[in-house]
């Protein structure tokens, strides 16, 4: 009986561990669209930073975007357990704002010479003294945390969207590796991100003869060249990607989107299917983007900046 309960046991374990790597999967990519923007946004926010200062800047960061999750996980567990009716409209205003600040973004490029950041680095860049600096880099790395919580918001309840309908355990357990995985992910390759140059910069610099040393110099020149093409791409990427997240969860969320989405597609499947999927979520993010941004802006100037 002893050994048949424990077979049982190891079943049931094995059961929950399948449904938990499933829910997880499923999670990773939804919420893959809000990588690229959060990539972006952080190797931003970190730039301008003495060399000698990203990696430390890079990981308070990390341990910000830890607490945030610390937070967000229990608050959005607690709702699945007490107003799980509270989800759908979390994740459709989580959809809202992802296709708002992806409007947003271009509309500022488009609308607004000015860079955003320019401020700050240049206050930074003439900064004289320890303090003044240590001052800015804490400044940077509050305004980096703040971006992160609202990033993480949105990850956590897209999340919770995936498991709400899961048992208890399975639920904390998926959450927490979202939550652990994206940021450890997340902020190892912003690390990677802000140190490319100046790992091309010592390749570059490399002395000596031979075909391999050769090689490691032409290695750091395509490094340079790169990170400011990396930069640019992962921007673009991440706002394109916002626009599909956010569609998508809009057009599951409205049971008219979704039922039209699916007359559309009805009859195709493959790579047709996922086209007009796919361009039909893009459709949806732009023009609620454009929507709640046209209502901010007119808050905004009804009601004042707060």
């Amino acid at each position: 009986m002893a050994g048949t309960s424990l077979l049982a046991l190891i079943d049931d374990i094995a059961s929950i561990l399948d449904d938990v790597a499933a829910m997880s999967k499923v999670a990773a990519k939804k919420t893959a669209g809000v990588l690229g923007d959060d990539l972006a946004l952080n190797a931003q926010q970190v730039s301008g930073v003495n060399a000698d200062r990203e990696l430390p800047v890079v990981w308070a960061v990390a341990k910000g975007s830890m607490i945030n999750k610390a937070i967000l996980v229990p608050l959005a567990l607690l709702i699945s357990a007490f107003i799980p009716w509270a989800i759908t409209p979390l994740l459709m205003i989580g959809g809202a704002y992802l296709c708002y600040e992806g409007f947003e973004k271009i509309a500022h490029k488009y609308l607004h010479s000015e860079d955003p950041h320019a401020e700050r680095d240049a206050e930074l860049a003439a900064a004289k003294t320890d303090a003044d600096i240590v001052k800015i880099e804490k400044q940077k790395i509050k305004g980096a945390i703040r971006t992160d919580f609202i990033l993480s918001a949105e990850i956590i309840v897209i999340s919770l969207g995936i498991v709400a309908g899961a048992p208890f355990v399975n639920q904390i357990t998926v959450m927490v590796l979202i939550a652990v995985a994206m940021t450890v992910g997340v902020y190892g390759l912003v690390a990677g991100i802000v140190k490319i140059d100046d790992a091309g910069l010592y390749l570059s610099s490399l002395e000596g003869r031979g075909g391999f040393r050769h090689a490691l110099r032409g290695l750091g020149g395509f490094l340079l060249g790169m990170a400011p093409w990396l930069m640019k791409a992962l921007s673009f990427l991440g706002t394109i990607a916002m626009f599909l997240v956010g569609g998508s969860i809009l057009t599951h969320g409205l049971p008219w989107a979704h039922s039209l989405i699916d007359t559309m597609t009805h009859g195709h499947n493959g790579f047709v299917n996922t086209l007009i999927t796919g361009a039909s979520d893009l459709v949806v993010g732009i023009v609620t983007g454009a929507i709640v941004l046209a209502v901010v802006t007119l808050a905004s100037k009804m009601f004042g900046k707060k």
